[in-house]
């Protein structure tokens, strides 16, 4: 690769990195991870950089590959996620509701395949119209609009599920024990002695 050519992905690198990694962060919800696939998009980007002929396309490529490496590791990884009896404490920042909100949307997003996710992250997150959200994602805008009202679907029913568990934990009485019935006591007392 020319010396050039490192120096303008060098500077596409320093001017993009701030929106890349907000792409990233909504593809993979660990930051550490997030940070990561982007590493990773952007060296086998390095790699492809002088193929690119249409340098403004760059940002649309890059994505490409985060959801490509992130589809890999989502495949290749391993599940080792242990039960326990009690559950881990959650903590929310002090007035981060809007915070809060942003995560609970990235643990929603979980639900998700990785193409729904892929879909939902470009059209809402990212604001690509459906065309560009196909040209990205290598299909044609009739699976990108449909995959979208599916993903959108999935989303609203795990967000209903959440909330009617959580009102029915919020709505559960406490539970006190019977007392038992005397005179069911007293009445078979009275047939033992009889």
């Amino acid at each position: 690769m020319a010396q050039g050519e490192v120096l303008a992905f060098e500077e596409y690198v320093r001017t993009r990195q701030d929106a890349l990694l907000r792409s990233a962060r909504r593809l993979v919800p660990d930051p550490v991870d997030a940070q990561d696939l982007l590493q990773t998009a952007l060296v086998r980007t390095l790699g492809r950089w002088d193929g690119i002929e249409d340098k403004s396309l760059a940002d649309a490529y890059l994505r490409r590959v985060m959801i490509n490496t992130r589809t890999e590791w989502w495949r290749a990884r391993k599940l080792d996620e242990v039960p326990t009896d009690q559950l881990p404490d959650a903590s929310v920042d002090d007035g981060a509701e809007q915070r809060a909100d942003r995560a609970l949307l990235i643990d929603v997003l979980g639900v998700l395949a990785p193409k729904q996710r892929s879909v939902v992250v470009l059209r809402h997150w990212e604001q690509m119209s459906t065309e560009e959200t196909a040209a990205a994602l290598g299909m044609s805008a009739g699976t990108v609009k449909s995959t979208l009202h599916r993903a959108l679907a999935r989303l609203r029913q795990e967000l209903e599920d959440r909330a009617a568990r959580s009102r029915a934990v919020e709505e559960a009485p406490a539970r006190i024990p019977a007392q038992p019935d005397r005179r069911h006591d007293e009445r078979g007392r009275e047939r033992c002695a009889a």
